[in-house]
This record gives structure tokens, C-alpha cells and sequence, in this order.
């Protein structure tokens, strides 16, 4: 269940996602599908999965095109990851820095 604050949505307790409600219903239905499914990765692959926080920014939009900028924190075992994207495409960057996370935990 989500709970909202000011602009952070908070999905089972351990994602936090803020910057996200300009987007429409729809392409929030699939951010949430995406996210969840890269939380229950990095619980899966790990025995003390704490957090996950997704932080947008609108950089660039106009009536033809738009720039997403997205910021990706875990906290896992105490221990922190981040990762930075800039892209054109939402789905993209979102992909882009759950992955960048996901190795940096492998190592």
C-alpha cells in the first residue's frame, strides 16, 4: 500500500520514490511494476536488503521531447550504492541505474 507525502510515494516499506507525480497514471502503473520487480532482485540477492530510493527530475521537456534525470539508492547491509542516469526515455534510465546498483552489489 502506498502512503504519500509531499511528493514521495512509499511502496511496502522499503521504496521510496519522490518526483514521480507529474507522471500519468499509466506510465506510474509500470514505474511501479519495474521498481518492484528490481526491490525483490536486490532482496533476493541479499540477506540484509534495507531500502531502495528512486529520486526523479524533469531536466528537459518540451511538446516533443523531454530529459529524465534519476537518481538510485540501496541500502543494504548498512552499506549505501548510488547511481546517477540522464536519459530521454523514463524506462530507460530507470532500467539504467537499477543496474548500475545491482553491480555494484555484486562486487
Amino acid at each position: 500500500m502506498a502512503q504519500e507525502g509531499d511528493d514521495t510515494l512509499v511502496l511496502g516499506g522499503i521504496i521510496e520514490l519522490s518526483g514521480f507525480r507529474k507522471l500519468r497514471r499509466d506510465q506510474l502503473i509500470v514505474l511501479k511494476k519495474i521498481v518492484g520487480n528490481y526491490a525483490r532482485q536486490f532482496s533476493e540477492s541479499s540477506k540484509n536488503f534495507e531500502k531502495l530510493s528512486l529520486h526523479m527530475k524533469e531536466i528537459h521537456k518540451t511538446e516533443k521531447s523531454e530529459k529524465y534525470e534519476l537518481h538510485g539508492m540501496v541500502l543494504d547491509n548498512e552499506k549505501q550504492y548510488n547511481s546517477e542516469v540522464t536519459h530521454r526515455n523514463l524506462f530507460v534510465a530507470l532500467n539504467k541505474v537499477c543496474e548500475k546498483i545491482k553491480s555494484m552489489m555484486k562486487k
